[in-house]
């Protein structure tokens, strides 16, 4: 550390050198944190958890009861002991709570004013924040598994929508209306996900074990559809000719840079694709046990070197090194199967949700202070304390006075 310091001072080394070592530390370092408690209000599983992108600070969990909760995750006591409170429900009692399972939540990402969430009761709901009431409601013929907006997009106001129909619906936020559907698909879209790269491009993921990869501005068909074997058809039987997985697709995460997608199946794999040309990379992250019927979320780390990957899998979370494989860590501590999780890549945490109605802060350790540092301070506070110089010392009273 004290050499980084010292290279980013000496203008030796770019000072984002030094941000992405401490971030990868801090990710490395992880625990499940004994200090900081999630206010505890679900009464069943918890599915889908998301914080905002504006502040921070508020992060969203939908439930298996239909309820969703806002929470507050900043420390005001500034004790080291603490609980991010809940801020706001929308319970049981509400006459706007969704009637079954919440799937996806997600907060609007420009402003914490608004934040839209989708159900298995075969509707989507924009909320807003301020008085808890439903400013728009899109019915659908389906569950709903997933939805996704874009966190970039600018000229448009779509939010793609996944349901048990294998067509994507994209509803416009400004009109309130579905204006255009995506056919391609021959079974239900688990997971539909925008790229943080280019706010036209969209990923969808299917029952029929395809992924697919589309430019919302064409009319026509999708961009491509990700080939696991590359395009190699002796590897390939006829029925797993382009198929992403050998299952069920019921996962999807871009990088934070939007350069790659990451998919997780029901065939028990994760595989990392080049976004732009679709080619599987070929990393093997080995089993990756999935048994999911719906939507698996799980998340990217940002601003490491190398990034991370934080998936569900079983009661635990597995870390596995983005570009190689490795499994890195697991992180242990809910008591039955995780669903979901999401970083938080200002602080570098983790947050997940599972079937136990717990959320659980993961935390990096804190650094512990160079010997050389804790040296040079001893001896700082022992030269003030002896070297006073004579000038201010009493020259005029005596001990016996």
């Amino acid at each position: 550390m004290l050499g980084f310091l010292t290279a980013r001072q000496a203008g030796v080394d770019d000072p984002l050198r030094l941000r992405r070592a401490e971030s990868t530390r801090r990710v490395l370092s992880l625990k499940l944190n004994p200090d900081r408690d999630v206010d505890r209000v679900h009464g069943n599983g918890i599915n889908t958890i998301d914080i905002d992108a504006v502040e921070g600070r508020y992060m969203l969990s939908g439930g298996a009861d239909g309820v969703i909760v806002i929470y507050d995750l900043e420390n005001y006591s500034r004790k080291q002991q603490y609980s991010c409170k809940a801020v706001c429900t929308v319970g049981r009692s509400s006459r706007y709570v969704h009637k079954f399972s919440v799937e996806t939540v997600q907060w609007y990402p420009y402003d914490t004013g608004m934040f839209v969430s989708s159900s298995f009761d075969k509707t989507m709901k924009v909320w807003d924040s301020e008085t808890l009431k439903p400013a728009e409601v899109f019915e659908f013929e389906g569950n709903v598994y997933s939805h996704h907006l874009s966190p970039i997009a600018r000229k448009h106001s779509l939010i793609a929508v996944g349901t048990k129909d294998p067509k994507i619906q994209l509803c416009d936020l400004k009109s309130g209306s579905r204006i255009h559907v995506l056919q391609g698909h021959r079974s239900e879209i688990l997971s539909v996900r925008w790229s943080p790269r280019y706010d036209h491009i969209l990923a969808t993921a299917s029952a029929d074990s395809k992924v697919k990869v589309w430019d919302v501005r064409q009319a026509s068909g999708s961009l491509f559809t990700l080939d696991q074997h590359n395009g190699d058809k002796s590897k390939a039987s006829s029925e797993a000719v382009n198929t992403a997985h050998n299952g069920r697709v019921n996962g999807l995460c871009f990088t934070g840079d939007g350069l790659y997608l990451l998919t997780t199946g029901t065939d028990d794999r994760m595989r990392l694709w080049n976004s732009a040309t679709g080619e599987n990379t070929l990393v093997n992250y080995g089993k990756v046990c999935n048994e999911s019927r719906k939507r698996l979320q799980f998340t990217v780390s940002r601003g490491c070197s190398p990034e991370f990957v934080f998936v569900p899998c079983g009661s635990s979370v597995a870390v596995y090194a983005l570009h190689t494989g490795e499994l890195v860590t697991t992180l242990r501590g809910h008591y039955n199967n995780v669903d979901c999780c999401e970083f938080h890549p200002d602080y570098q945490e983790l947050y997940s949700g599972g079937k136990d109605c717990n959320i659980l802060a993961w935390v990096p350790v804190p650094r512990a202070s160079d010997v050389e540092e804790e040296s040079k301070s001893a001896n700082q506070a022992a030269a003030d304390q002896s070297s006073v110089n004579p000038a201010f010392q009493d020259a005029w009273s005596s001990d016996e006075d």
